[in-house]
């Protein structure tokens, strides 16, 4: 019976090791690939910048947005390893704020839409607010 609780306590020990590994292994994937996304982006500025051929500043803000998303990605999984596999819920907020600010500024067609938008930056803004006003320390486990 002993050797069951201590086979079943050293199974509590590994899974949770083993995926932590594969999460690891895949957020570093992840970055690798949102790294040469980010530098893609920075050669499409270049050449937005240094072409001759007239374009739509709404598709030069999307494209700025989309850069943000993609660094601030990059430093949300830079910031889980620092902070020992920790996502901080703060990140998440500043994603979905730009993301619909991108989307304010490329869909803003339907009036009903765009004011919807504007509510859920509003409501990720009143979340950011709270989060900074709580305590970020965690309670230690016993």
């Amino acid at each position: 019976m002993e050797e069951k609780l201590k086979k079943i306590h050293n199974m509590k020990k590994v899974v949770p090791q083993f995926f932590q590994i594969i999460l690891n292994i895949s957020l570093t994937i992840l970055a690798f690939f949102l790294s040469i996304m980010l530098l893609e982006g920075i050669i499409d500025f270049f050449q937005m910048i240094f072409s001759t051929e007239k374009r739509d500043y709404k598709y030069f803000l999307a494209n700025i947005l989309v850069f943000f998303m993609y660094f601030e990605f990059i430093t949300m999984i830079v910031k889980y390893f620092k902070e020992d596999y920790h996502f901080p819920l703060r990140y998440f907020m500043y994603i979905g704020i730009t993301a619909m600010i991108r989307l304010v500024i490329v869909e803003h067609d339907n009036a009903m839409d765009t004011l919807l938008f504007a509510l859920v930056i509003l409501v990720l803004i009143i979340g950011y607010y709270i989060i900074n006003i709580t305590p970020r320390e965690r309670p230690q486990k016993k």
